[in-house]
């Protein structure tokens, strides 16, 4: 399983940007995906999940601002951000989980500076 994540890019504070990850290969239907992130000098963190069925969950800090969607006959997950903050500004990971297999894309860059 791969997957490849775009939509990085540099953006300015209240701006939008548009993240997607599209997975590759034998993928057990019912399964996670979301996305991570990690600012400079700062641990990895959860930012957004959604299952399959379409339940979702949400870093406290992006609630409001960024939605998580994804469409489940292209293996493909989408995060749209929104009024962005230079606090948003990281690398930000694709994630697949199911079952016992965890796997992670390459990062996108966010940059958030005017």
């Amino acid at each position: 399983v791969q997957l490849q994540a775009s939509g990085g890019g540099l953006v300015q504070p209240g701006g939008s940007l548009r993240l997607s990850c599209a997975a590759s290969g034998s993928i057990f239907s019912d399964n996670i995906m979301g996305w991570y992130r990690q600012a400079p000098g700062k641990q990895r963190e959860l930012v957004s999940t959604i299952r399959t069925g379409g339940g979702t969950n949400y870093a406290a800090s992006v609630k409001g601002r960024f939605t998580i969607s994804r469409d489940n006959a292209k293996n493909t997950v989408y995060l749209q951000m929104n009024s962005l903050k230079p606090e948003d500004t990281a690398v930000y990971y694709c994630r697949l989980i199911w079952g016992a297999y965890d796997y992670w894309g390459r990062g996108t860059l966010v940059t958030v500076s005017s």
